[in-house]
């Protein structure tokens, strides 16, 4: 499966952006699906994920971020409201094959990644 992350750009501090990550070859249907994101000089992080377990959010996204995807199983979505300076980073998005899989966390634990869309958050 190839991704196609898009939805980037320049936000201001409160404002509310909704990226998304078309997959071809094959559909989000066949697997677990995550948001990542990486700032300037840090390494990636877990943002939100979905797999057989559940959905899953990091702490510092909580009731702000929402992985969803379209009926089709074609395109994956990351809604954020209440968006924050801190938030700024390159989100990526990512598939992976371990279905309910306890490290939905790990950057490891998947599996085919899109390119990256920049978000900016300004104060």
């Amino acid at each position: 499966v190839q991704l196609q992350a898009s939805g980037g750009g320049l936000v201001q501090a409160g404002g509310s952006l909704r990226l998304s990550c078309t997959a071809s070859g094959r559909t989000f249907n066949d697997y677990a699906m995550g948001w990542f994101r990486q700032a300037p000089g840090k390494e990636r992080e877990f943002v939100v994920g979905w797999n057989g377990g559940g959905t899953f959010q990091a702490d510092s996204v909580k009731g702000r971020f929402t992985i969803f995807k379209d009926n089709t199983g074609n395109t994956m979505y990351l809604r954020m409201n209440s968006l924050k300076p801190e938030d700024t980073a390159v989100y990526y998005c990512a598939v992976s094959r371990s279905w309910a899989s306890t490290r939905y966390y790990s950057p490891d634990e998947y599996d085919y990644w899109g390119q990256g869309t920049l978000v900016t958050v300004s104060s």
